[in-house]
């Protein structure tokens, strides 16, 4: 999971809204909600990152505050999420993201700044997603289900490749930054499960930085 940066809703979600002429079944335009969504979201599920497009078939439109108990957010852009089809017509136990979730809530939105969400999140070595925070661990083990075996096997095949690349290379500060600039401010799509990249290279850099100043003293 990552921090979501929200760009300038769509001008006809924005007029549709002030109208007051109806509600999300009603607003017509929801394909290019989709695009702007996706488009942010750079091509990534809100909350396992997996690969999804602006299509009905790759992802669906997920309200973080659940629309049948908060009508008043239905149309709210920073409520509004771009997730993938997670698991839909699976057993329960294969269903993950909105799918899963349901009307169910979570504690913490990705795309509201102030609940700094890559701050919330690490990742394991064996590929699994955890939280500090004992509310937020369970929504992310139980309510989205993101320690789904599949999941933690593609979030594992992105941490071994980009800590056996750094081993062979050894890039240097610099090169490391303009990495994480590129992925934390670009635009663009980004590679599925990439931002497990972002979070272990911010994480050396922390700890490397951390020594040089215990090294000064």
């Amino acid at each position: 999971m990552r921090a979501i940066r929200k760009a300038g809703e769509p001008r006809s979600l924005e007029t549709f809204r002030n109208r007051r002429i109806g509600g999300y079944e009603d607003y017509p335009e929801k394909e290019k909600l989709r695009d702007a969504l996706v488009w942010e979201q750079r091509g990534l599920c809100c909350y396992c990152m997996d690969r999804i497009r602006a299509d009905r078939g790759s992802m669906k439109i997920e309200h973080w505050k659940p629309r049948q108990r908060f009508p008043e957010d239905e149309l709210r852009y920073r409520n509004l999420l771009a997730a993938c089809r997670g698991g839909e017509g699976e057993p329960q136990t294969n269903q993950h993201c909105d799918t899963r979730k349901a009307d169910a809530e979570i504690r913490w939105n990705p795309a509201e700044p102030t609940h700094r969400m890559e701050q919330r999140v690490r990742y394991r070595a064996n590929g699994r997603i955890s939280s500090d925070d004992e509310d937020f661990d369970r929504d992310l083990n139980e309510t989205l289900n993101l320690n789904l075996p599949r999941l933690v096997n593609s979030r594992k095949g992105r941490l071994d490749a980009v800590v056996e690349g750094f081993r062979r290379r050894s890039p240097s500060r610099e090169q490391v930054e303009r990495i994480l600039t590129r992925h934390e401010t670009g635009t663009g799509p980004l590679a599925p499960f990439s931002p497990v990249d972002a979070w272990w290279l911010r994480r050396r850099q922390d700890v490397r930085a951390r020594s040089r100043r215990e090294t000064r003293r």
